[in-house]
């Protein structure tokens, strides 16, 4: 019964969801007070259902319900149980079911955080987070059930997780990735509401800030974890390989970060209204792009989870009806909300359009890439392969161009600048920059690189123009106490920036200076690769929970002193028969080693592939930072402020309540000081 009591609490979240969609909206046009409250209720109660539902999967899992199809397609008995947790998002069914237990826990937050929200407001937004599940549920529902049962001959055992699953990094990966993709709901509900109401202002901006960057922090983390995990697991010794699933991910993260400057230029300033609203959209479009992309079949990966036709037709249906009615309120209501305000050429606006110009047009060209070979194949004029190439050529620049326009962003005032007075701020840092990176480029590896000199000297400048905000801001006061007056904003906002500077500088260490030999080994054979002799010792086995392994010892020295011992493995999963690669790093900050055995030549030989990769773990670092400056940032507690301006309806039910109203403090509309812009 547990599988029926799963499916049955999924049906009555669908109910919910639709009433979600339909009361609190209506009322928030008649005025009744009663209707909006009921939103967050029914937020609360479809989490709850399908949390049930999410649980009543789990338990299939670990106790080898393998009368549940799902369960048979994608667990085995002799799998860990910790495994057995994984293998519920491990495939297209449980995964999706994941993506709306993330949506609805996204729903759940805001209906408790909503009492900040003017009620209107508050009712608008989960209208339109519940007309998001709708559309999921009745996905799930009506092609991806995973409670469907094998009756009456159910098999005995089940026919494994896919081995790529089976690692620390795919139980943690999806969860955060969705939250981040899902996360872009608030974000977009928050903008569909705006319109709706005809009103966005500053305040607007300040509410859906802090929803926007958590959002943003998660799937940061996210798309560094799949990184990550395609580093250790794969076997390719790479960090980013251009695949159409992670550029998936990347397209939303490079709007949803426009997006976050947009939304700091709208609530500082009250400039690029339309365009906030419009990026806001634009994002959560990619998400349910990416969405599409990895379900429909359309592409081959190791990342995608379905190649049902059907599938695919239902999101690309979903992803019109969403797009097609978002963009057709944008167009009526755009003109109401659009900004007055004039600033000037030479200002923080004027830089961050322009970052937010680099970062879409960084989007597109990603999307092309993408995009175009599936066009081409479906159009049938013939298959190509757009590979690192395009995107090297194409996506570098614009990233060292937005490293460029960060520092003189950073160091610009709000409204107006001067030329004579940036000229000065920014003369020296120039210098140093220049000569930083071309010097750095001349000491480090055995030749000089124009390209890592030039990104080098990109980090020099992004960094001692952070620094050299920093002195602008505390000079006044003096250093300590110049940076006890900072707020969280701005600390999260620099710590992100160089977050940033921090991944470029792996980037650029890792892909000019890393070395790679593949060779044909057999015992007691040597390599030398970079400053390292690595030593083939030979083959021997063991056995695991669900396979079988051949293992490799790999002896590692400099100098003639031992460093390491790695043991790299090709196992062989014993269900699916299916080899897999395991390799072996001895990581460090300044440099990994990393060996992986491939397959038997006979004769005792095996191919293997070593590397030494220097800063490859300052791509990961950077992308802590970056994590943890947007969360630093939301700590600040104008974003815990309750409202202090009453809207009608507000005072209407203060007073039908005999409250008193509470005196403004920060009302609508007004800009918010802060010490940072981002």
């Amino acid at each position: 019964m547990n599988p029926e009591l799963g499916l049955f609490a999924l049906i009555l979240a669908t109910c919910l969801a639709l009433l979600q969609s339909i009361i609190p909206l209506v009322g928030s046009y008649n005025g009744r007070l009663n209707w909006m409250a009921t939103g967050k209720t029914l937020a609360t109660g479809q989490f709850a259902f399908v949390l049930l539902s999410f649980l009543c999967l789990v338990f299939a899992f670990v106790s080898d319900d393998f009368s549940v199809q799902y369960v048979a397609s994608n667990s085995n008995s002799l799998l860990p149980v910790y495994y057995k947790v994984t293998a519920v998002w491990g495939g297209h069914e449980g995964s999706l079911l994941l993506w709306i237990l993330t949506l609805t826990g996204w729903g759940q937050v805001v209906a408790l955080r909503s009492d900040k929200l003017p009620p209107e407001l508050s009712a608008r937004v989960l209208a339109v987070l519940g007309m998001i599940s709708v559309g999921f549920m009745l996905f799930i529902l009506l092609t991806s059930n995973p409670f469907t049962r094998i009756l009456p001959f159910p098999p005995v055992d089940g026919s494994d997780l896919n081995p790529l699953l089976q690692d620390l990094g795919m139980i943690v990966h999806p969860p955060m990735l969705y939250m981040g993709y899902v996360g872009f709901a608030v974000a977009f509900a928050f903008a569909i509401a705006a319109l709706l109401g005809g009103q966005l202002d500053s305040a607007w901006a300040r509410w859906a800030r802090p929803w926007t960057t958590v959002a943003w922090c998660f799937l940061t983390a996210g798309i560094s974890l799949g990184s990550w995990w395609a580093y250790y697991e794969l076997g390719w010794g790479g960090w980013w390989f251009w695949d159409p699933v992670e550029n998936a991910s990347l397209m939303p993260w490079l709007t949803g970060t426009a997006l976050i400057h947009s939304l700091a230029t709208t609530e500082k300033r009250g400039l690029f209204k339309s365009w906030t609203l419009l990026l806001a959209i634009t994002t959560f479009s990619l998400s349910l792009f990416g969405t599409f992309l990895v379900r429909s079949g359309v592409l081959t990966s190791v990342h995608a989870f379905a190649s049902d036709p059907q599938r695919g037709l239902f999101i690309l249906g979903y992803l019109l009806v969403v797009v097609g009615a978002s963009l057709t309120l944008f167009a009526f209501r755009a003109p109401e909300v659009r900004s007055k305000i004039s600033f000037s050429l030479l200002s923080r606006e004027t830089l961050l359009l322009l970052n937010n110009i680099i970062l879409v047009t960084s989007c597109a060209t990603v999307l092309l890439g993408t995009m175009f070979p599936l066009l081409l194949d479906a159009l049938d004029l013939g298959m190509i392969s757009v590979g690192p190439p395009y995107f090297n050529l194409l996506f570098i620049p614009l990233s060292m161009l937005l490293a460029a326009c960060l520092g003189i962003g950073i160091l610009l005032n709000w409204k107006k600048g001067s030329v004579s007075w940036l000229k000065q701020q920014v003369r020296w840092i120039f210098v140093v920059s220049v000569i930083g990176g071309v010097v750095f480029s001349f000491l480090y590896g055995d030749r000089f690189m124009v390209s890592e000199a030039l990104a080098i000297g990109l980090v020099f400048w992004m960094v001692l123009t952070i620094a050299k905000d920093v002195r602008n801001k505390t000079r006044n006061a003096g250093l300590f106490q110049g940076l006890k007056k900072l707020k969280p904003a701005y600390y999260g906002m620099q710590l992100a920036h160089l977050g940033l500077a921090v991944t470029f500088i792996g980037v650029a260490l890792t892909s000019g200076y890393s070395v790679q030999k593949d060779l044909r080994m057999k015992p007691g054979d040597s390599a030398e690769v970079g400053e390292y002799v690595f030593r083939f010792d030979g083959v021997s086995q063991r056995q695991g929970p669900n396979f079988v392994a051949d293992y490799g010892t790999v002896s590692i020295f400099k100098d003639q002193k031992p460093v390491v011992v790695l043991k790299p493995e090709k196992r062989v999963y014993t269900v699916q028969n299916m080899p897999m690669t395991e390799a072996a790093i001895d990581a460090g900050l300044t440099r990994d080693l990393y060996v992986a055995l491939g397959e038997p030549l006979g004769g005792d030989s095996w191919a293997v592939r070593l590397y030494v990769k220097p800063y490859v773990r300052l791509i990961w670092l950077g992308s802590i930072f970056m994590t943890l400056g947007g969360l630093l940032a939301i700590s600040d507690k104008r974003y815990r402020v309750r409202l202090k301006k009453k809207t009608a309806l507000s005072r209407k039910k203060d007073a039908l309540m005999g409250n008193k109203t509470r005196s403004p403090e920060a009302g609508e509309g007004n800009s918010v000081s802060t010490g940072g812009q981002a």
